[in-house]
C-alpha cells in the first residue's frame, strides 16, 4: 500500500479549480491508519513501504522498560517482524487517540491502538491476544510524501484462552 500526498483532479475545488490544502496532520493520520490497514491484512510489504529506508523501529513488550525488547534498523529489517502476524487467523487494529506536532518536514506523534489477535485452531483451541499499543512516532517528509522515520512501540498484552461466546444469562454483567 502506498499513501500519496498528491492530489487528483477529482479532489480539486469546484469553485477555483485548485487542489485543496489538506493539513499535514491529515496526511499523518492517513499514514497511521495505512499502517493499521496493512497490519490487519498481513501486508508486510505495504507496511514496510510506509517507513523511511533508514527507519528505526523499537518494540517495548514491557511498556515501562528503559530498553527495547527489539530494535530493528532499516526498512529491510522490518520484514521478519512484520511477517510474525501470519501466525494469527485474524487481526484488527483500532486506532484511537492520536496527536501530532509539526516542525517543517518533520513531525512527532503519539497514537493509542488496541489490537486484537485471534489464533488459528478449533473453537476450543483458539485464543485472543489483546495488545494495548502506544506508538511515539517520528515522521519525515521526503519527496513531498510523509513516512515513518522512527516508531517506538510500547505494548501490553492480555491473553484470553477462550473465545467462547457466553449467552446473556451466562455473562456476569454486575
Amino acid at each position: 500500500m502506498y499513501v500519496s500526498n498528491s492530489f487528483t483532479t477529482e479532489s480539486r475545488c469546484p469553485f477555483c479549480d485548485l487542489p485543496p490544502r489538506k493539513p499535514a496532520t491529515g496526511w499523518l493520520r492517513e499514514l497511521i491508519d495505512a499502517y493499521a490497514h496493512c497490519a490487519d491484512r498481513k501486508d508486510a510489504k505495504g507496511r514496510m513501504a510506509l517507513f523511511t529506508q533508514d527507519t528505526r523501529f523499537l518494540v517495548y513488550m514491557d511498556a515501562i522498560a528503559a530498553e527495547p525488547t527489539q530494535e530493528l534498523l532499516g526498512r529491510a529489517a522490518l520484514a521478519p517482524a512484520f511477517d510474525n502476524l501470519n501466525a494469527y487467523k485474524a487481526i484488527t487494529h483500532f486506532n484511537g487517540r492520536s496527536t501530532v506536532s509539526l516542525d517543517g518536514d518533520r513531525a512527532g506523534g503519539e497514537t493509542y491502538c488496541p489490537a486484537h489477535h485471534i489464533s488459528f485452531g478449533t473453537d476450543a483451541e483458539r485464543t485472543i491476544v489483546i495488545a494495548s499499543i502506544r506508538c511515539l512516532d517520528q515522521f519525515v517528509r521526503q519527496g513531498g510524501d510523509w513516512f515513518l522515520g522512527e516508531r517506538p512501540t510500547a505494548c501490553r498484552l492480555d491473553r484470553d484462552p477462550s473465545l467462547r461466546t457466553l449467552s446473556p444469562w451466562e455473562a456476569d454483567v454486575s
